[in-house]
């Protein structure tokens, strides 16, 4: 046991969220295969038969809704592993339709998972790097943290504030070693466009139905020809290994396009065109 102790302590280790899919496990095998001890956490590990026959690879069961099972992976993975060297938020879902629809409890789901969950997981890792003098945070926020589609408001208020809390965060942590990152994934092919998603619409008006055609085709088709999230994982390993200052990360077409575009247009003529391109 001492000897396996040493080999994991001798390299670096990633904490990853929303490790059972999509982003998340991509990111882990990448980890992986770069040698890095992987601690990927998830809500139900026990439902997990592939990531756990890695090499360096540990699974832990975290809810970031939960402050108690956050504190015991995170205690459990440097048990294990000695230290945490770079932690992963990547634990999220999305809402998207009608929001006059949207009950309070739809709102509050979405940002105790997208918002108050990656919160809680940061809150909680700080102390752990500052006292090893250094680490880095990764939170992986969308292209739709800076810019908006229709239909998606309350996903878009998520990441418009995951996108605000790291960049003031970064300051503050600056001076201790620990750096922050923000990863801003375009369209990808994940169950983001299927199982995980939750869609609102009105029961009571049908005012909205054709709106709703028109948005959700052209979503669904930018959904489908998505790049998968292996092209996302290099990316967050790049940001995580990264010696400069810089803070954002865009992967994943056309989302690289679309924020330059958002930065050098009026915002007038950026709104022109998403309303062209969606033909609202």
């Amino acid at each position: 046991m001492q000897g396996i102790q040493t080999i994991y302590t001798m390299s670096k280790t990633v904490f990853i969220t929303g490790a059972s899919s999509g982003i998340g496990r991509a990111a882990a095998e990448y980890f992986a295969q770069q040698g890095w001890n992987v601690a990927a956490t998830m809500r139900n590990p026990s439902k997990e038969t592939a990531l756990n026959q890695l090499p360096k690879v540990r699974l832990y069961t975290l809810d970031v809704t939960d402050n108690a099972t956050i504190d015991a992976a995170l205690a459990a993975a440097r048990q294990d592993f000695g230290r945490i060297d770079v932690v992963v938020n990547n634990a999220g879902y999305g809402v998207d339709g009608v929001f006059e629809a949207m009950s309070d409890d739809v709102i509050f789901r979405q940002f105790n998972t997208n918002v108050f969950g990656l919160m809680r997981v940061t809150r909680a890792v700080i102390p752990i790097m500052r006292e090893q003098r250094g680490g880095t945070i990764v939170q992986i926020s969308s292209m739709g943290g800076q810019l908006a589609f229709p239909l998606y408001s309350i996903y878009h208020g998520t990441k418009w504030a995951v996108e605000g809390f790291s960049e003031s965060l970064h300051y503050e942590l600056e001076p201790f070693g620990i750096k922050v990152r923000i990863v801003e994934p375009g369209p990808i092919k994940t169950d983001f466009y299927d199982r995980s998603r939750e869609f609102i619409q009105p029961e009571n008006t049908t005012v909205y139905n054709q709106f709703i055609q028109k948005v959700d085709k052209m979503s669904q088709a930018s959904g489908a020809k998505a790049k998968g999230p292996e092209v996302v994982a290099p990316v967050i390993f790049r940001a995580a290994t990264a010696k400069g200052s810089r803070l954002r990360y865009a992967v994943g077409p056309p989302g690289p396009l679309l924020l330059t575009l958002r930065k050098l247009l009026p915002v007038s003529w950026f709104i022109r065109m998403i309303k062209q391109t969606f033909e609202i």
